[in-house]
């Protein structure tokens, strides 16, 4: 039996796709990874879509549906012709798909994620699981964050956890999620979205430089933090809420800040700054609160690369140790594609994905996702 499994996602960010090949046979162990880049116009559109009132007609957003499929597709199908595997030896292809909408509160809770499996499934020939997310809302969870089981199960056998106080993963994605490892694993997993991480930084680069991101935080650095507008953004009520919460681009968007700044004449490269901040302080004091024993902070995603942004949260901690996983042998940029690869596996087994409904708010354990076959 094929032991092989492809992970892909693309984030808040829609920056592009991250596909993994991994293998699960003992611990998770990534083979091979890439990054597939979006086309410029379908970037935008998603993230107009995404954007909190983002409108499209009924035949614009199911042909963006099967677009983002083929790009799905062709993402999965350009790493196995690089690495000479048929598609025949892998299992599974776990598909996250693109989020365009997550509202997981309200009398209809509902999430969106964009990238049509059987498209996936028929282009690729690979059995493809998606859909991950709304079973655990129709259970009453918030479908998010899904991440903290697989930190869980990755980092399960590093000798390197502590025997005393906890561990935290932190996720620089387009938004902040942390997942609280115990360091007995007595205690019960948790995980929740903190805020925005690297959503607001790009957004704002991107109208004032026409970048797609600070690089190496170079606008944040030149600037420096405006604490009136601090106070206003850290005022907003997600910040106090407590977990189980999840969020998104539909929350924090450039509009968002604008209602912030109404009033305020600050430089573009102060507000860089103040947004950097921003995220570090909501991350910290979320460990603070819910991680009181933390002994060290571990962090993927692509926030990994913004130095000024790492610095920031390091500060903000400190003196508790925080580092990348890299520092570990796990590569920061495809934890969350392997993730969907290890969720694809787990749905297979038919087996309910470990303890994410601590971590949701769900009622229950579920098994997550839809097959889609071959």
């Amino acid at each position: 039996m094929a032991s092989l499994y492809l992970g892909l996602i693309s984030g808040t960010s829609a920056d592009g796709i991250d596909v993994a090949l991994a293998s699960f046979a003992r611990r998770p162990k990534l083979l091979a990874s890439l990054t597939f880049p979006y086309p410029e116009k379908l970037r935008l559109r998603i993230l107009a879509l995404a954007q909190g009132d983002g409108r499209i007609s009924l035949d614009e957003f199911g042909g963006l549906d099967v677009e983002i499929a083929r790009t799905f597709a062709a993402a999965a199908l350009k790493l196995l012709r690089r690495e000479g595997i048929d598609p025949d030896q892998i299992r599974a292809l776990g598909s996250h798909g693109q989020t365009v909408r997550h509202r997981p509160l309200g009398e209809a809770p509902y999430t969106m994620q964009l990238g049509d499996p059987n498209v996936i499934a028929e282009l690729t020939r690979v059995t493809t699981v998606a859909d991950f997310r709304r079973r655990d809302l129709a259970a009453g969870g918030h479908g998010a964050p899904l991440a903290p089981a697989f930190h869980a199960a990755m980092l399960a056998k590093d000798k390197s956890t502590p025997t005393k106080g906890s561990r935290v993963v932190l996720n620089l994605g387009g938004i902040a999620n942390i997942t609280i490892l115990s360091g007995d694993g007595k205690k019960p997993l948790r995980g929740f979205d903190t805020g925005p991480a690297s959503c607001l930084l790009d957004a704002w680069v991107a109208k004032h430089l026409d970048l797609p991101y600070d690089k190496n935080g170079a606008f944040a650095a030149s600037g420096r933090v405006d604490e009136t507008l601090l106070k206003r953004l850290l005022s907003d009520p997600y910040f106090a809420e407590p977990p189980p919460k999840s969020t998104g681009r539909e929350v924090f968007h450039l509009t968002w800040l604008a209602e912030h700044l109404r009033g305020l004449a600050i430089a573009p490269k102060n507000v860089q700054a103040t947004l950097v901040a921003l995220s570090a302080l909501t991350i910290a004091d979320a460990i603070r609160t819910h991680a009181r024993d933390v002994r060290e902070v571990w962090v993927c995603g692509g926030g990994v690369h913004n130095p000024v942004l790492m610095a920031a949260i390091g500060d903000a901690l400190a003196p508790i140790p925080v580092a990348s996983v890299a520092e570990i042998g796990i590569d920061p940029d495809f934890v969350e594609a392997m993730t969907f690869a290890w969720l694809a596996r787990e749905r297979l087994e038919n087996r309910a994905a470990p303890n994410v409904h601590t971590v949701t708010g769900a009622r229950g354990p579920r098994v997550l996702g839809g097959i889609y076959s071959a």
